[in-house]
Formats: structure tokens, C-alpha cells, sequence
């Protein structure tokens, strides 16, 4: 060790060598040269890992190490791991400084967080075209520019170049920047109650969940109905409908009670949203309960709040007035079929991984203000903290394109286009000179699938229902049987987007089920609906003297 301590007291640099592999450093060997050393010395890691030789030359006072100065060392030990590996070695030379014995790994590039383009290019494209075809006799310049920006941002949210949030925040943006809206008018929906109410489902969940009393519930339900997986699926949709007359609003039916119930059922059976088990039980079972809540809606006139208005609207129409019992009657036979057709295709063309299992309003309080108070008793209590309830991102998420959505489609309104829409619809079927039977069902396919432009029911109804229910008399339906068809379709048709009825954005927000798939389902039931209510509806309203 003396001619370590030489080297130590002589200032030498470091600069890599290679050390002939399989060949163990030998400790430090010195020659002298003027007033210094040259020598090596090595390092071996046990395991074979590294091993570390140097030569050294003699320089200056002190041991330097590239530009650092090393002090006090007296000896370097020997480590050893086990054999095997290749061993590193370094010569020391005057004035080198430590290179690194291997190149590091290029740093990953960090992935794109921005927005998906081709999907962002295509919901533009959209927008721009429809802004510059020349705005059609009878509609004004805001109106035709502010279809041009919804449908825009419908397209943004089908094919999702960003979050559905940003999409619709974006839409808003536009509408603002163009001056189509003013600020005031574009957020306007934010202080509409839906939007809050369905986010407010979705801080519920988290305490049904957190508490434990979701999973206690869930193994009752699969104690009693989960014989099969179709079996529990109708005993959630039949204790929905038992519950629909007395909730008048499909919102919080959906949010309050069923979507924190179905979560826990999905989340005790292992069937979570991200780890690829989705489709074990909890797609199927979401977009079941999403679309039978529609079915639910149409069967009762208390069931969904926007049923008075069309009740209302129908009496001035066509004078006649539709009472409780009349609506339940006529809608109770297709109503039970579409309630045990739908979850059964839906587990045909859509089936669970999972076949068998082993085992407000009489208070006069209003459902939002109930479900603030509501949530006022979490936080108090400590069940839910606020932390959580921020992080709840798909509430927060659901609530601003929800709102976005709606303010857009309520100023379509405001600005005259779906009157216009509604009257050369009008203009155009009582034209052709069909029988009232075909011309009333021409006016029922643009009644029910113009609702891909609405984000509420309350707003179709009151912007078309008694348009086309005027013509549809004129032409010779009978009076209350188009009323009544009219507003059984006005649920059903909430079933063929994931913005079209209350209960939409709560079950699609759980995340089970992709955008495409619930558009895609959606549609397929919206034709089997249409089927069960107009043939086996039409032979059950023909025995009720209604045609």
C-alpha cells in the first residue's frame, strides 16, 4: 500500500481503459518516474457486476479524479461478488479527466398529452363546412353558425381527440370567441340543476362504496337474484321500475340509488374499470340499466319530469286531457315487453364474461337541494372529505360537457332553427300526400332521431311536440293516440346517446362502456324499441279503442 499512498500524495487523473476480461486487478503496483508513480489498482464486486482497474501517472501534489481531489485515502479495498461478469477498467493519465465507461440510454421520449389529431382535424372540418354553406331562408346567421359549432363539438365527443370535458369546453370557446354566444349565454347551463344533480350521483357512489354498505348490499342482491347473471340483471331492472312512479326524476333514480348499487355489484364480482375485467359483468350490466331506465320513463306519466309538459302540451293541441291512469294503461303491455326483450338482447349481442354466480317530493324539497344535503352529511360526518370528492374527475368531467351540451342545444332553440327544422318538416310530409298512417310514421322517425341534437328531454318536447303533433292530426291520426305516442317516444329516444336523457351521463360516466359501443347500442335498441312499441303497442292500443 505504500505506492497508494505515493499515488495519494502525487496528483494524477483518471482517464478509462479497458481490463482484459477474466483477468482480476492485481492490487497497485508502482514504477517510479521523476517524482511520481505509475501503478494500478482494481475493484471486483461480488456477483460479478463490475470490476474496476487503474493505472495511474503522477502529477501534481494530491489524487485527483477528473477536476475532484481525493484526500486522506490510505487504502481501497477489494469487493467481491461472483464470477461472471465483465470488469471495468480505467487508466490514469495526466491532465484526462473520468470519462463514462458506457454511453447511457437515450432518454424515452415523453409520450404526447396533447390532442389526438386526425380526430381534432375531422370534428373541425365538420364544423367549418357547415359554417360556410350559405345559411338557409329563415334561419339567422347566429343560429346557422351556432349548428355549425355544436355539431363541431358532437363530433369532438364521438371521436374524442381530447377528454369529452375539453371537447366541450372548446365548443363553448368557440361560441364565444365568434360572438355566436355571449359568456353569459354559453355557461348559462352551469346553474341548471341536471348537470349538478348527475354529479352529485357520482360523490354518492363514492360513500356507498368507501363505507362498505355497497358490497353488503351488492352480496344480498346475489344472495337473492344472482342465481344467473341475467336473473340479477332483471332484478335490478324490475326494483327501477317498481321505484319510477314515485321518482319523478329519472336523474336521480338512476344517480342516487341505482348507479352506486350497480357499481358495487360490478366491483364485488372483480369487474373494475381500467384492468381489462370491464366486460366481466359491468358493461353489460350499465348499458342494461341505462336503457331499460328509458323504458321505465315512458311506462309511468310521474316517472320523468318532462312527462307533465307533454301532457300539457297535448291538451292545447288537441284539447283532450291525459290522465295518470291513461298513460300507465296504454304504456304498460309494450312497456313489459321492452323490459324483458332489452336485457336479454343486450346479453346476446353483448354478453358479460360472468355466467353464474356461486350465491323527495313529498317533502316539497327538490332532488338537488335533497342531494346537497345529502352530501352536507357525508362531508359533516367524514365519509366522504372533500379531497375525494375533487377527485372525483368524471363527475367533474360529466358536469361541464353535460352543461356545455345543453346550453348549446337550448340556444339552437332560443335562435328559432328547431322551430324552422320542425315547420319545413311539417311543409314537407303533409306535402306528399300519404295516408295518415305512413305520414305519422314518416313524422315519428324525424321526431325520435333528431334527438342526436338535444342534451334534455324537456327541451325536444317543448321545441316539436305540439308541431308535430298539429300535422299529424291534420293529416288524420287520431288525436290522443298521436299524443300518446308522441310522448312515450319522448323518453325512449333518451337511450340513443350518452347526453340524450338524465340517466345517460351517470351510467356512461361509470366508464364500463366505450363511446362507440353505447352510440352503436344505443341505436340497436332505439329500432327494437321502436318495433315493440309500434307493433305490439299499436295491436294492444287497438284493443283500448285508441285507433
Amino acid at each position: 500500500m505504500a505506492c497508494m499512498a505515493a499515488a495519494v500524495s502525487n496528483g494524477v487523473r483518471l482517464s478509462p481503459v479497458a481490463s482484459p476480461r477474466g483477468v482480476a486487478p492485481r492490487g497497485v503496483s508502482c514504477s517510479a518516474r521523476s517524482l511520481g508513480v505509475r501503478g494500478a489498482f482494481g475493484l471486483r464486486s461480488r456477483g460479478g457486476i463490475r470490476s474496476l482497474g487503474l493505472a495511474a501517472s503522477s502529477s501534481e501534489s494530491g489524487f485527483l479524479v477528473g477536476d475532484g481531489l481525493l484526500k486522506g485515502i490510505a487504502a481501497l479495498p477489494a469487493l467481491r461478488k461472483s464470477d461472471g461478469e465483465a470488469r471495468l477498467g480505467v487508466r490514469a493519465d495526466a491532465g484526462a479527466g473520468v470519462v463514462p465507461a458506457a454511453t447511457p440510454a437515450p432518454k424515452k421520449e415523453e409520450p404526447w398529452m396533447g390532442a389526438s389529431m386526425k380526430p381534432l382535424i375531422a370534428s373541425i372540418a365538420v364544423g367549418v363546412l357547415v359554417w360556410f354553406i350559405p345559411t338557409p331562408v329563415g334561419v339567422t346567421k347566429n343560429a346557422w353558425q351556432l349548428l355549425s359549432i355544436f355539431l363541431a363539438t358532437v363530433v369532438g365527443i364521438i371521436t374524442q381527440p381530447l377528454p369529452l370535458g375539453a371537447v366541450a369546453l372548446m365548443g363553448l370557446g368557440a361560441s364565444v370567441l365568434t360572438k355566436t354566444l355571449t359568456f353569459a349565454a354559453a355557461f348559462s347551463a352551469f346553474g341548471d340543476p341536471i348537470p349538478w344533480l348527475i354529479a352529485l350521483a357520482f360523490f354518492f357512489a363514492k360513500g356507498f362504496i368507501k363505507t362498505g354498505l355497497g358490497n353488503r348490499v351488492a352480496y344480498q342482491f346475489v344472495k337473492l337474484f344472482g342465481k344467473t347473471t341475467l336473473g340479477l340483471g332483471y332484478s335490478l331492472v324490475f326494483a327501477e321500475a317498481l321505484l319510477s312512479p314515485a321518482i319523478p326524476s329519472v336523474s336521480a333514480r338512476s344517480g342516487g340509488i341505482f348507479l352506486p348499487l350497480v357499481k358495487a355489484l360490478c366491483l364485488a364480482c372483480g369487474s373494475k374499470v381500467g384492468d381489462g375485467t370491464e366486460r366481466k359483468l359491468g358493461s353489460w350490466l350499465m348499458l342494461t340499466c341505462f336503457q331499460t331506465s328509458v323504458i321505465t320513463s315512458a311506462m309511468f306519466l310521474t316517472a320523468m319530469a318532462a312527462n307533465p309538459l307533454s301532457v300539457n302540451l297535448a291538451t292545447g293541441a288537441i284539447g283532450q286531457t291525459i290522465s295518470w291512469t291513461d298513460w300507465a294503461v296504454a304504456a304498460s303491455v309494450p312497456g313489459l315487453v321492452s323490459l324483458l326483450v332489452i336485457p336479454a338482447l343486450l346479453y346476446v349481442v353483448y354478453p358479460p364474461e360472468v355466467g353464474l354466480w356461486i350465491f323527495g317530493g313529498v317533502l316539497g324539497v327538490d332532488a338537488v337541494s335533497a342531494a346537497i344535503l345529502g352530501l352536507s352529511v357525508l362531508l359533516t360526518t367524514g365519509v366522504v372529505t372533500w379531497k375525494e370528492c375533487l377527485g372525483e374527475s368524471v363527475a367533474w368531467d360529466t358536469l361541464t360537457w353535460f352543461a356545455a351540451l345543453i346550453a348549446m342545444a337550448g340556444y339552437l332553440n332560443k335562435y328559432g332553427l328547431i322551430a324552422w327544422f320542425s315547420q319545413n318538416v311539417v311543409n314537407v310530409v303533409g306535402g306528399l300526400g300519404l295516408a295518415w298512417q305512413a305520414s305519422f310514421g314518416i313524422l315519428v322517425l324525424l321526431y325520435f332521431y333528431s334527438h342526436y341534437f338535444f342534451a334534455s328531454g324537456a327541451a325536444h318536447i317543448g321545441a316539436m311536440f305540439t308541431a308535430f303533433l298539429s300535422v299529424g292530426t291534420a293529416l288524420g291520426t287520431p288525436p290522443l293516440f298521436g299524443a300518446l305516442v308522441l310522448a312515450f317516444l319522448s323518453n325512449l329516444m333518451g337511450g340513443l346517446t350518452h347526453y340524450g336523457i338524465g340517466s345517460a351521463p351517470v351510467f356512461y360516466g361509470a366508464g364500463y362502456v366505450p363511446l362507440s359501443q353505447w352510440w352503436g347500442y344505443g341505436f340497436l335498441c332505439s329500432v327494437v324499441n321502436l318495433v315493440i312499441w309500434l307493433g305490439v303497442g299499436g295491436v294492444w292500443w287497438k284493443f283500448l279503442g285508441l285507433l
